[in-house]
């Protein structure tokens, strides 16, 4: 493993770590907070770096969803003002996006390396990855459902509050 190759696993294992933190006190990543910021720049990071390695392997899918990641990552930080933001479910959604293609970038580079010597998968094509990406699927779903009914609650919650206050 070149340091190359070590510095680039370190910078994308962070964000596992710090989205999980935020959507654990949050329920959601929100780059307005300390975690939120963490979390871009890491993956930011770690996407960028991930560009490196077209000089050894070449242009693969896996920098496809990188040029992805940046453009959900782009989304989730644009959009934390403005008319479009729709009361946060565009950053909501291109956020957790970004943290789903994390975990498959994770699990695929893991699994095709794990158990060591007779690795779970042999390439990111393997159908034995199939599982676990409709897996990690689910989990998406159901988080962003999750958060888009936190926000639908809470936009509610806002309008009643306000509705109360002209008719008093």
């Amino acid at each position: 493993m070149t340091v190359f190759t070590l510095l680039h696993t370190i910078i994308s294992v962070l964000p596992v770590g710090l989205g999980l933190a935020a959507y654990a006190r949050r329920g959601a990543i929100d780059p307005k907070t300390r975690l939120g910021r963490w979390y871009v720049g890491t993956m930011l990071a770690g996407t960028v770096t991930g560009f490196g390695f077209i000089l050894t392997i070449g242009f693969t899918p896996g920098q496809a969803l990188g040029l992805l990641t940046l453009a959900l990552l782009a989304i989730g930080t644009l959009t934390l003002r403005g008319n479009w933001r729709k009361a946060g479910y565009t950053q909501t959604v291109a956020l957790s996006a970004s943290y789903l293609l994390l975990w498959v970038f994770l699990t695929t580079e893991t699994l095709k390396r794990f158990p060591t010597g007779k690795p779970f998968a042999s390439s990111p094509a393997d159908p034995a990855l199939i599982p676990v990406r409709i897996a990690l699927l689910a989990a998406f779903v159901i988080g962003v459902t999750f958060q888009v009914l936190k926000i639908r609650m809470s936009t509610r919650h806002a309008q009643k509050v306000t509705t109360a206050r002209l008719a008093a």
